[in-house]
């Protein structure tokens, strides 16, 4: 496995997000939440790859929800939340990993009705998605290979829930002149 997987996965993606109106031509860029990835990942491995197995899409998808709620604590009051020493577990632990996507919704982003559903549709979507492209590389389960791949699969949902939020929020990324 190399990058061109992580970056297929990436404008696959984007893509995607695009034609449902939900990301800009140019993506994003927010340093503060990249720079949290590292550390919300190796928070995060344990749990994910546990659940990976009977729930794959879970797994992936609740990764893009934890980027929407970091992009959101940015937004709102990250002289609090970036201090947080692990982000994942202060989330997780709210209501419990298979609780975790309905705590982001509700308590993080403050979504409800139509947003609501819309939401845990898309990341549902999102999630699926990559993991028919993860499948699709037929990589031996239990193999570093694999393991890279599903890590590669994680940091580009979590960028894109990330960028969603972003936009969600009103932030644009258009070309200065």
């Amino acid at each position: 496995m190399n990058m061109n997987f992580e970056k297929a996965i990436g404008e696959d993606l984007h893509r995607y997000l695009r034609v449902l109106g939900l990301l800009d031509e140019r993506l994003p860029e927010c340093p503060d939440v990249e720079g949290k990835w590292e550390q919300i990942a190796k928070a995060y491995l344990p749990d994910g790859v546990r659940e990976f197995g009977d729930y794959p899409t879970v797994s992936l998808g609740w990764m893009m929800y934890i980027g929407m709620a970091v992009a959101k604590y940015w937004d709102t009051e990250w002289e609090i939340y970036s201090n947080i020493d692990d982000l994942y577990v202060y989330m997780r632990d709210k209501r419990g990993y298979d609780n975790m996507d309905e705590y982001v919704r509700e308590s993080v982003l403050m979504l409800d009705g139509d947003d609501y559903s819309a939401t845990e549709k898309l990341v549902g979507e999102c999630a699926s998605r990559v993991y028919s492209l993860l499948r699709h590389q037929n990589f031996e389960a239990g193999t570093p290979v694999a393991f890279r791949a599903y890590v590669s699969c994680l940091h580009q949902l979590y960028l894109a829930g990330a960028a969603v939020q972003l936009k969600r929020m009103g932030y644009h990324m258009t070309l200065m002149e």
